[in-house]
């Protein structure tokens, strides 16, 4: 194989694919990116790790077609340390791969091409197109919510589904167990029937990476019960899904909550931010108390001392005290885009639903903590 290609084009698609690639391996084909050039004039990057892979193609100089396997991070480091604007040259041969670009000369062990994994992905029945602003709104606004813990494997993900809600409508959660977040959208052609779904937090990164070159083109997604598909423009990333099946999140969302809190997102999150610099990392649990348009936040830290703050809202209620986990409400005020959220609260010990109103796609369930 022999190939010349622009660095910044390179470099480019190493890094959408070597971030798929895990640093430790004790397979050591699973280090390696194959490397795949065509007599068209195009070379084909893969990464996988087994549960994951991303091909990217892009246009090169391909004198001498073939396909080799190289260490992705060592590939992807030496692009990236190359002058702007060079000319790489790919030139494999004997079990090594020479990567030459001005005066830099490289020689870099290889694995043949035949022992390269590749995802087998069967029949992906259903197939539909989203905005990449459509998947990146849904990302965005769910995915702080995914479980890191490893125990409840089936919350590592963001879940997909679509139901009928009076228009047919497709959803996606995530939750881990202290908050949940949720996105509704118009179901998109080609979507009824489908089955529901986790998609891998893994996965979600690599697909939200792509998505920041997408622009405003539409992606295409095709799905079975175990596997997904994402198409974009000169990438296509394939997953497993994730095996299990998600809790019946609707239990959680509170229907009766009649005590409503109208607030500024963004003031009420920097008074949150302060009161909890004095917060016990281990907790952050701020305190809220509720009166007739006055809320008061405070922390009370017995390393610390005590930390007070009056932000102005509009609340006609009863007034009473509740407690949240700081980090939790900060993430969740920061994706709302509006002026004003509203919290739907009931009592000290009740989740709250909060979001930006009634006609938003999103939505979010926070539940308290004692303090």
């Amino acid at each position: 194989m022999k190939a010349t290609v622009e660095r910044a084009t390179l470099l480019k698609s190493l890094g959408h694919v070597q971030s798929v690639v895990e640093r430790r391996n004790t397979i050591p084909i699973l280090s390696n990116v194959l490397i795949e050039a065509s007599d068209n004039g195009a070379i084909k990057i893969t990464a996988t790790d087994l549960d994951l892979q991303v091909v990217e193609t892009f246009a090169a100089e391909v004198e001498t077609a073939g396909a080799i396997t190289v260490s992705a991070h060592t590939l992807f480091e030496i692009a990236r340390k190359l002058p702007d604007g060079s000319q790489v040259s790919l030139n494999a041969a004997d079990g090594r791969m020479a990567v030459n670009a001005g005066r830099a000369r490289f020689s870099l062990a290889t694995l043949p091409r035949d022992d390269f994994p590749m995802i087998a992905e069967g029949e992906l029945p259903t197939s539909f197109e989203l905005p990449a602003a459509s998947l990146i709104q849904i990302i965005d606004k769910t995915r702080f919510a995914i479980s890191t813990e490893e125990t409840r494997y089936y919350l590592n993900g963001i879940f997909f589904h679509v139901t009928e809600d009076g228009d047919p409508v497709l959803k996606a959660a995530a939750t881990d167990g202290h908050r949940l977040a949720r996105v509704t959208l118009p179901r998109p052609a080609g979507a009824e029937g489908m089955p529901d779904i986790i998609i891998p937090r893994k996965c979600i990164a690599e697909i939200r990476k792509l998505l920041d070159e997408s622009g405003d083109a539409n992606i295409q997604i095709d799905l079975s019960a175990s596997k997904i598909r994402f198409t974009f423009d000169n990438a296509v990333l394939t997953s497993k899904l994730i095996d299990g099946t998600f809790p019946d999140y609707n239990r959680v969302i509170p229907q009766g909550n009649d005590k409503l809190l109208n607030i500024d997102p963004k003031a009420f999150s920097q008074g949150v931010d302060r009161v909890a610099t004095i917060a016990t990392e281990k907790t952050r649990a701020v305190k809220m108390a509720l009166d007739t348009d006055k809320i008061t936040l405070s922390v009370t830290s017995p390393e610390n001392g005590t930390a007070a703050e009056e932000v102005s809202g509009e609340y006609k209620s009863d007034g009473f005290e509740i407690g949240f986990n700081a980090k939790y409400l900060m993430d969740i005020l920061a994706e709302i885009e509006s002026d004003v959220v509203e919290l739907h609260l009931a009592d000290a010990s009740a989740p709250t639903l909060i979001r930006e109103n009634d006609k938003s796609p999103a939505l979010y369930v926070l539940m308290p903590m004692r303090v």
